[in-house]
C-alpha cells in the first residue's frame, strides 16, 4: 500500500483548488505563498505527477489535477462531516442518519412538518450509505433498508412499491395504449449497491406484463440521479413511491399505467435507547415512525 501523501500538502492543494489562486490559499490557511508553494512541491513529489502549472503570473491545476481535487475535496468534505457528527454527538442534537436516497427524496422533503411540530429540537441530518455504529454514538437514529441488519432496537417503517414514472414531456404526442408501450420509451435503470439485495427492475416488471425489455443502455447506481434523468424527460424509470410523491402531486412526473412492484424488503427505523434522552427525541422518534405508517398506505397498491 503506497504511504498517504502529507497532509499539509494535501491541505495547500485543497485550498489552491477551492480558492484558484496561490495569494488566496496562502491566506485561507494563514500562511505565506512560499509556504503554500514549497507544500505544492512536495505534494508532486509525493504523488510523482504534475498537478500544478503557471499561467502567467498566476498558477493553476492541470487537468490531472483538477481531478486529482475533486477526489481529495471529497475526503475534507468526509472530514468536516464526521467533526460535525462527533459534536452533535456530544451536544443536544438529535442525529439522524439515512440511505443517501432516502434523506434527498423522502425525510428530507418532510423535516419542515417536524419543524412545525417542535422548533426547539435541533435535529442534524446525515446522508451515507455506511451503516453508522449506533452503539458507539455514531448517530442517534438511522433509516436502513432490508433485513439484513439486526440491531437491538429497531422498528419497520414501510415498504415501498415502484412504478413506470416519465415526464408528461416525453409522452407528448405519443399514443400508449397498453403498458407494452412504455418499452418503446428509453428505459433508466438502477443498480443498487449489492449489499441491499436486488431492486425491483425493468426484466421484472416486463415479465409482469408479458414482454421483455431491451438491453439497459443506461444504469444508475442510485435511485435519486435515475429519478432526476426521468424527471430531465430522459426516459421512464422505475421510480419508488416514496422518493417521486412532489413530483406526482405537481405532474413532473406522470404514471401512464399503474403497475407497482414491491421492493423485497421494507425500510426500517434503528435508534439508540440512551440518545432518546436528548431534547425532543422521543417525539421526534415518534414523528418518524408516524411519517413510516403513512408512507406505507400511500405506496400501497389500491385495495
Amino acid at each position: 500500500m503506497s504511504p498517504l501523501p502529507p497532509l499539509k500538502a494535501l491541505q495547500a492543494f485543497d485550498a489552491l483548488g477551492r480558492t484558484g489562486s496561490l495569494t488566496l490559499a496562502a491566506a485561507d490557511l494563514g500562511v505565506t505563498p512560499g509556504a503554500v508553494s514549497q507544500q505544492l512541491r512536495k505534494l508532486e513529489a509525493s504523488v510523482k505527477a504534475r498537478l500544478v502549472e503557471h499561467d502567467g503570473r498566476a498558477l493553476r491545476l492541470t487537468p490531472l489535477g483538477a481531478t486529482y481535487h475533486a477526489q481529495i475535496r471529497q475526503g475534507f468534505a468526509a472530514f468536516t462531516q464526521a467533526a460535525a457528527t462527533l459534536r452533535d454527538a456530544t451536544a443536544d442534537v438529535i442525529v439522524l442518519s439515512c440511505l443517501t436516497t432516502v434523506l434527498g427524496k423522502w425525510i428530507g422533503r418532510r423535516m419542515h412538518d417536524w419543524t412545525e411540530l417542535d422548533a426547539q429540537a435541533r435535529v442534524s441530518l446525515v446522508g451515507s450509505d455506511a451503516e453508522p455504529d449506533l452503539s458507539q454514538g455514531a448517530a442517534d437514529l438511522r433509516i436502513y433498508y432490508g433485513g439484513r441488519l439486526h440491531p437491538p432496537h429497531h422498528a419497520e417503517l414501510f415498504t415501498d412499491y415502484s412504478v413506470p414514472v416519465c415526464a408528461p414531456s416525453l409522452i407528448a404526442g405519443q399514443r400508449l395504449s397498453g403498458p407494452e408501450d412504455i418499452m418503446r420509451f428509453p428505459l433508466l435503470h438502477i443498480a443498487w449497491d449489492p449489499r441491499f439485495g436486488a431492486n425491483p427492475g425493468w426484466a421484472e416488471w416486463g415479465r409482469r406484463i408479458g414482454t421483455r425489455p431491451p438491453p439497459a443502455n443506461l444504469t444508475y447506481g442510485l435511485s435519486g440521479s435515475a429519478i432526476d434523468a426521468a424527471l430531465a424527460g430522459q426516459g421512464f424509470v422505475l421510480g419508488q413511491l416514496a422518493f417521486i410523491g412532489p413530483e406526482l402531486e405537481t405532474g413532473k412526473l406522470v404514471i401512464p399505467f399503474d403497475l407497482r412492484l414491491p421492493l423485497p424488503e421494507p425500510y426500517y427505523l434503528a435508534w439508540n435507547p440512551d440518545s432518546l434522552r436528548k431534547t425532543g427525541a422521543r417525539a421526534f422518534h415518534r414523528w418518524l415512525l408516524g411519517e413510516g405508517r403513512a408512507q406505507g398506505l400511500v405506496s400501497a397498491p389500491p385495495s
